[in-house]
């Protein structure tokens, strides 16, 4: 790893990584205008589980963000660290009017990723977010994760794919944890830079194994929201429209590296690193 813990907590380290990116930046994080709910987004989630957004106006740099991203990977910093920047969190305050339509008030949970998946190395592997607890009695969702692809996402380099739940016989019940759906219902999600993925937190779902041909990584990003009227074991919450001090990303980064050991091993030396930064 070629960063210091004394260097990722300062400040200009990562304004000379990327120069022309913000942080916590007030006037850039308050973008003109949101991103009103798609009329597929409701029915998509009601039937299936899912949503898939195509060309949605976030405003964003992807290729920019996916140099950003990669270029993380390539010094050996997980690309989770690109939400030190303002530009991975401004397409999530852009989808607020999304959110809003299906939860009500919100608040973003302090869980987040980025991914830059290289030729060869897979997504995380098949699971569910929070399974049945997610859900509301009348099955409604209690959290969404919202999955945003950086650059283009395809079989051969990792796309993400996902059971629909009307084809997942164990979807929402005790027993969730025996999954029973036939392999035929196991849908590919191939998406273009700025397509928005939103699943409620029962749904089964992985990123695929991107295959030594892939041009380059596969890169993207996501976040979770919940209802304000359902209690939360994550901590802090985020409130919409929030900017996050430097400081307290670099916790949150910290926390997350720790709390998705599970799903994304880690050495030894950025475990010690991330024990740092969470303080």
């Amino acid at each position: 790893m070629a960063a210091s813990c004394e260097q990722l907590l300062d400040r200009r380290f990562w304004e000379h990584r990327a120069p022309a990116f913000h942080i916590a930046d007030a006037r850039f994080l308050q973008p003109d205008s949101a991103v009103s709910a798609p009329d597929t987004l409701a029915a998509g989630l009601a039937g299936e589980g899912y949503a898939q957004l195509p060309g949605l106006a976030l405003d964003a740099d992807f290729d920019g963000m996916a140099r950003v991203a990669r270029a993380l990977a390539a010094d050996g910093l997980d690309p989770v660290f690109c939400f030190v920047y303002d530009e991975f969190w401004r397409p999530y305050f852009k989808l607020d009017a999304l959110f809003r339509s299906i939860l009500g008030p919100y608040n973003f949970l302090p869980d987040f990723w980025a991914w830059s998946i290289a030729p060869g190395a897979a997504g995380w592997a098949p699971h569910r977010d929070r399974g049945r607890q997610a859900l509301l009695a009348d099955g409604r969702p209690a959290s969404l994760t919202c999955w945003i692809a950086i650059s283009e996402a395809t079989p051969l380099n990792g796309c993400l794919y996902i059971v629909p739940k009307h084809l997942d016989p164990t979807y929402g019940t005790e027993s969730e944890g025996d999954w029973r759906f036939d392999h035929a219902s196991i849908r590919a999600l191939p998406a273009r830079p700025g397509d928005v993925l939103v699943w409620d937190q029962a749904v089964m779902h992985w990123g695929g194994r991107s295959s030594p041909r892939a041009q380059a990584s596969r890169v993207s990003m996501s976040f979770e929201v919940q209802r304000l009227d359902v209690p939360s074991a994550e901590a802090p919450l985020i409130a919409p429209w929030q900017i996050v001090p430097f400081e307290e990303r670099l916790r949150l980064i910290g926390a997350k590296l720790l709390h998705y050991r599970h799903m994304h091993p880690i050495a030894p030396e950025m475990e010690r690193l991330a024990e740092r930064l969470r303080g």
